[in-house]
Parts: structure tokens; sequence; C-alpha cells
């Protein structure tokens, strides 16, 4: 159907979560545990040589493929470039979605993601993350059923 991107910051906790529970790897009627965000192949390590590189994450029910994305601040740059080349690559502008994922993010999220990827940390600040995660999921499942039902609507006024 299409190409749906979650960006964020640093592409590595609120994309990836929202990804994940989209796809139904994370579930959408509770709070994950620790070891479930462990689980995850891409949280938490995305590096900043691939911020702005498109992460597949896989394809939902309806078809859409999903990726993550992180950014920084590039969003203005960024997104319109992505635009651009799957445009001359045949895909219509009204194929790609992009949606952020920093939705009420906990500032320990941050500062978590900062000692983990940026200082080199993780065993200190991916916990920190994942507890700043945790308080913000049911944030980031509405977010992501907010989505779902846009997608939805979507594929049905396609199909009338």
């Amino acid at each position: 159907m299409g190409i749906l991107f979650y960006h964020c910051y640093g592409g590595a906790h609120t994309s990836v979560t929202c990804a994940c529970i989209h796809l139904n790897y994370l579930p959408h009627d509770r709070i994950p545990e620790t070891y479930e965000f462990k689980a995850i192949p891409f949280y938490d390590k995305m590096d900043n040589d691939h911020l702005g590189t498109p992460l597949y994450m896989g394809r939902d029910e309806l078809g859409w493929d999903i990726y993550v994305l992180g950014m920084k601040d590039g969003k203005r740059v960024v997104i319109p470039a992505i635009k651009s080349l799957l445009n001359v690559s045949g895909i219509p502008q009204q194929d790609v979605v992009f949606v952020s994922a920093l939705v009420q993010v906990n500032p320990l999220t941050a500062l978590g993601g900062f000692t983990s990827r940026r200082l080199g940390i993780p065993f200190i600040g991916r916990p920190m993350t994942i507890w700043g995660i945790r308080k913000s999921y049911p944030h980031l499942v509405d977010l992501v059923i907010r989505v779902k039902r846009a997608l939805v609507q979507r594929h049905h006024k396609l199909l009338t």
C-alpha cells in the first residue's frame, strides 16, 4: 500500500517502539516488561553514522512497509529528500507517510539515549531509556492506534 516512517531524534527509542507496537511486536494492552524492550533487535542500537538512513522494521497487515528514522533536527531537509527520491523511484508522495514519534517523551528517555548512544555507556543509559519509554508507553500506543485508524480509512477510500 505504501511506506510509513516513524521518526524521532535519534531513531533508537520512540520510533523503534512505535514501529514495534504498529507491527504487533509489542503489546497494545499493557506496558511491556524490561526484557521485552531488550529483545527488540533495534532498540537503543542506532549509531549516529546512520542518522537519516531509514531502517526497515516490517510490513503491517494492510501492506504498509514500516520504517524508523532518526533525523536529529534535520526533518526539514530529510523528509523532502526522501519524498523526492521515492517519487523519482515511482512511489507517489500520497503513498509515503511520516509520523513523529516524539509524543510526550519522558526526559529520562532523552538522558538515557544520550548516555547510551552518545557517551557509549549503554549499561547505564539503556535502563534509563526503558524506564522513560515505559512511562510514555500509553501515549505511544495511542499514537500508533490513531495512525493505524488513518491508514484503514485511507485504505477504505481507495476501495470505494
